[in-house]
């Protein structure tokens, strides 16, 4: 897909009227050059002949333009509104381990620098099409003049476009280099933001990553785009030379070849100097283009192509609160291959689990605990296998439906600062219910649906993760080492009752954990060792 594709995919009933209203203004521009050339070689004429005319194109014409231009504005902006909506949706739909391949560096490029590079092209399109039609006008109103200067013209324009074509694609190059290094510009973005306290307590460190990482990254960033637009400005500048040359030629008559008279010479030469403004915003929009197209190849690179639909679809009817078994029979996955060397496995595992069932899932770090919740969630989906709900098989056509029975704090959980999907109004007295339970009364208030804050300890905005699990009622709860950031007190208070409150309402509750001391709290303890799972522990 290319970027005149995706406008007149998402939004062509404006771009045609803002094309025709484009067409229009610059057939009215050459049209007053051919009007003004006319007047001057026309002695015999008055004023009143003319003046209606000209006083009517030179309102017609800004109006015109005025017209396209606004439309044009609202269709940049409704083509970036779009695309970050469905690259938002196409991230969505994607595969959970397929993002974490691509990694959010590179999806925050393409969410936040592409699609506004899509959307410089996007306005270029109308403002391309005003200038191409005040050419297509002066080159006819030369080819009523003259026919051998239209054909001397044709031929320049025929050898420029050759010469353009050849330079432009050496520009994209460039282009298309810079913008696969600028994934690891953003990349080193985020390790400045993220690694910012360890990059302060150690000043060689800094220097280093500062100097010798961040430095050479945007270095070879600027470099490539700036030989990209250096050359488009030398095409630019030879059709400029191209040009001349062709206004030389009336001039000076070809070495005499030409036999033209005056007024041939003044309409071909002012409708050439005319066309030489048009022609430079003609030039100067093919790089906006050049790397609109180059963005919307990165979103193909990604995965995420935006000719395509979401794959993942809510299935009605999967869904069951009132579940009785959950089957996991023989489950295997394997991360891919790197240097030769087998990707960790995890499985096969088999596992069945009841409503009102506390079990806890030990293993030291690396034995494929938190992979085993993925698969168990459905967030990955197994390579042999099957997961059933009540003998239901969860496949493609209702892994999203199925994923809708659980409430998970991984390990490393995301704190939205408002209560999506929640009834706050509704669930007022709940909230300030859990909140006491929490211990976060005091820290915390949710005004309209928003959190008052999240600025708080770690432990403490899991308990505020925990609030949203309270409130989303599934009938699965899952805990990623959700005791670890609490202090003593407040473990006690999860194990004690925290847990055995869920038990008690009919939930099945899954938690990771290395608490051995509370391992009683727990109906079964499992155990998972490179992978696979080993006997129960009792």
């Amino acid at each position: 897909m290319n970027i005149v594709q995706l406008v007149t995919k998402n939004a062509s009933f404006l771009l045609a009227i803002s094309v025709v209203a484009g067409l229009l203004a610059g057939l009215g521009g050459a049209a007053l050059i051919a009007l003004i050339n006319w007047t001057l070689n026309s002695p015999d004429l008055t004023a009143s002949d003319i003046i209606v005319f000209y006083v009517a194109m030179c309102v017609l014409v800004p109006v015109f333009r005025l017209f396209s231009a606004t439309l044009l504005f609202k269709l940049s902006q409704r083509i970036a509104f779009e695309l970050r909506m469905r690259l938002s949706q196409r991230i969505m739909a994607a595969p959970l381990r397929h993002l974490e391949e691509v990694g959010s560096h590179k999806l925050f490029v393409a969410l936040s620098d592409d699609v506004t590079v899509i959307s410089n092209g996007v306005i270029n399109i109308p403002v391309v099409t005003i200038h191409l039609s005040v050419l297509l006008g002066c080159i006819a109103y030369v080819g009523y003049l003259s026919m051998p200067l239209l054909l001397l013209m044709l031929l320049a324009i025929a050898v420029g476009v050759i010469i353009y074509l050849v330079l432009m694609a050496k520009a994209n190059h460039s282009f298309r280099v810079a913008r696969e290094l600028q994934n690891d510009l953003f990349k080193h973005f985020k390790e400045l933001t993220d690694g910012i306290k360890e990059l302060k307590l150690h000043q060689r460190r800094a220097d280093c990553f500062t100097n010798d990482v961040l430095a050479t990254s945007a270095e070879n960033v600027r470099y490539h785009t700036s030989a990209g637009m250096t050359t488009y400005a030398a095409a630019s500048s030879f059709g400029q030379v191209l040009l001349f040359l062709f206004i030389g030629l009336p001039i000076f008559k070809f070495g005499g070849m030409l036999d033209i008279d005056t007024e041939v010479i003044a309409g071909s030469v002012l409708a050439a100097l005319y066309m030489m403004g048009s022609l430079e915003v003609i030039v100067n929009a093919f790089p906006a283009f050049g790397r609109a197209n180059i963005a919307l190849q990165n979103f193909e690179k990604l995965g995420l192509s935006l000719a395509e639909e979401p794959t993942e679809q809510m299935r009605k009817g999967t869904q069951n609160a009132n579940w009785q078994r959950l089957e996991v029979d023989r489950v295997f996955f394997r991360y891919p291959s790197k240097d030769d060397k087998s990707g960790f496995a995890v499985g096969p595992i088999t596992l069945q689990l009841s409503p009102g069932e506390i079990v806890f899932v030990t293993g030291g770090n690396g034995a494929g605990k938190t992979t085993f919740i993925k698969l168990l969630t459905g967030l990955y989906p197994p390579e042999t296998g099957q997961i059933r709900l009540d003998n239901e098989v969860i496949g493609d056509d209702n892994r999203l439906s199925y994923r809708q029975h659980f409430s998970a704090i991984f390990f490393d959980f995301h704190l939205f600062d408002q209560l999506l999907g929640i009834d706050s109004v509704s669930s007022k007295e709940r909230i300030q219910e859990y909140l006491g339970i929490l211990q976060l009364r005091d820290k915390v208030s949710i005004r309209e649906g928003a959190l008052s804050s999240t600025e708080l300890s770690q432990g403490q905005r899991k308990r505020l993760a925990l609030l949203t699990a309270y409130l989303e009622d599934r009938s699965i709860y899952l805990f990623d080492e959700w005791a670890a950031d609490q202090d003593p007190a407040f473990r006690e208070v999860f194990y004690s009752k925290l847990l055995p409150e869920l038990k008690s309402r009919g939930k099945t509750v899954v938690v990771i954990s290395h608490d051995d001391r509370y391992f009683s709290a727990a109906d079964r303890v499992i155990k998972l060792e490179e992978g696979r799972l080993c006997a129960p522990l009792n």
